[in-house]
């Protein structure tokens, strides 16, 4: 049994000083009825607590660290950086290079950095409605889009039913205008956009549903969105704050061949710094202040340090695309399959979702397409399935509503012990 005193001692202290012990819900180990660790360093792979347990790491920061942990060149730039300075409130050159590089590997016309993903979506459906002059976004159920009031719906009754705030301090009207369709089903975004027709702005959707596990869009589905958007007037926004630079140099809309018209950024970009970035066609974000009426600002938007940091990493994706992103899909998919034959073997029933460098166990028996089939997983053998990989040395997301994601640190050597592990877990569990 592995020995969290420490972990313990301090989720004590810091339940006292910060609201449920720790600054985002899902650390809080809830979900898995366990208390959450606290982790004092990683490197590659691995991470370690503060009562020196180690683990294979499959959380990477929740996506950013796709290169693994404390990559010796993102830890140069950011150290020569940051002695001359953290922030200046001021343009420094770094910043012209991230949007360089990033607009020549997405494809976008424009983009303007901000600090976190939920503030690029904030901004980018703001910009949707100057635009447009509309006011009415459509979002599907089970896909998050960051925590700004607007996006926190939950599910209505129906497609058609505006939405109800899923938090308390969320006023009704602030998401009156929010519309909940059905991922991966077309005919209800179909009727949304027949009944309002005049009236939505934007759609936005993550276009891989990688915040209910992992969900895949069905053959037809983001290209039917688009094409909907097209004829009702709507932008189409791609929420890829976790696919942009992971499922592909180009993100989701190159991994799928389909354009938005506006797309969202976040994790990878900043390189494990907190960073976002919103871009999209040239004509759209010249509509942003300063240079168009849409007002959206921050103080340490385009810092130097989280630039160096995201240079640095996009710069090696880059120039290692034609072997990184091969290598770590093939790698994520050997682990999916042979987790579920694992499970098959088992007498589990299980469903292990994949794609690019994600991938999501779900205790079901039933193929997992949508939210509604995300919700009927069991989620109590899933909160065993978690502690059983945590006590064997594998870290996953805490929530079986996350995705594990897949670094290039992780080896061959790790896989295996991870599908041992697994093995091993799955025994316990039958």
């Amino acid at each position: 049994m592995m020995q969290t005193t420490k972990s313990q001692r301090l989720y004590a202290q810091a339940k006292q000083l910060i609201p449920g012990g720790v600054n985002s819900p899902v650390r809080a180990f809830g979900s898995v009825g366990m208390e959450p660790l606290f982790i004092r360093k990683a490197h590659g792979a691995v991470i370690e607590d503060v009562d020196g347990n180690s683990y294979l790491d499959y959380v990477c920061s929740w996506g950013p660290m796709i290169l693994g942990h404390a990559v010796p060149q993102v830890v140069e730039a950011v150290a020569q950086v940051a002695q001359n300075g953290l922030s200046f409130g001021a343009p420094n050159a770094l910043e012209v290079e991230v949007a360089q590089t990033v607009v020549e590997m997405t494809g976008m016309e424009m983009v303007r950095m901000v600090n976190s993903g939920t503030e690029a979506v904030m901004s980018a459906l703001r910009l949707a409605r100057g635009v447009t002059g509309r006011n009415k976004v459509i979002k599907f159920e089970g896909c998050y889009h960051g925590h700004s009031d607007s996006m926190l719906v939950k599910a209505g009754s129906g497609a058609l039913t505006s939405g109800q705030p899923s938090s308390a301090g969320v006023p009704v009207a602030a998401v009156a205008d929010t519309l909940t369709a059905q991922y991966n089903d077309l005919a209800s975004v179909e009727k949304i956009f027949a009944q309002y027709p005049g009236d939505i702005a934007a759609l936005i959707v993550e276009p891989v549903a990688a915040n209910m596990g992992v969900v895949l869009p069905q053959a037809g589905f983001l290209q039917g969105l688009r094409s909907l958007c097209d004829r009702y007037g709507a932008l189409l926004i791609f929420d890829e704050v976790i696919t942009g630079f992971r499922l592909a140099p180009g993100g989701a809309q190159a991994y799928f061949g389909v354009t938005a018209d506006l797309v969202t950024y976040g994790k990878i970009i900043g390189g494990g710094l907190p960073v976002g970035a919103y871009g999209g066609r040239r004509d759209l974000m010249a509509q942003v202040a300063p240079s168009g009426k849409v007002y959206q600002a921050g103080t340490l938007s385009g810092n130097p340090v989280a630039m160096a940091a995201g240079l640095c990493q996009l710069k090696l994706l880059r120039a290692g695309a034609e072997s990184i992103y091969p290598a770590i899909e093939k790698t994520t998919a050997y682990l999916a399959q042979e987790m579920r034959r694992i499970a098959s073997n088992a007498g589990v029933a299980a469903q292990v979702n994949q794609v690019g460098s994600l991938c999501c166990a779900f205790f079901t028996e039933q193929p997992v397409t949508s939210y509604a089939g995300a919700v009927s997983a069991d989620t109590q053998r899933f909160a065993a399935y978690f502690r059983g990989m945590l006590q064997r040395g594998i870290y996953l997301a805490p929530s079986q509503f996350e995705a594990m994601f897949i670094s290039t640190a992780l080896t061959p050597e790790m896989v295996e012990k991870t599908l041992t592990a697994f093995k091993d877990t799955l025994a316990e569990l039958v």
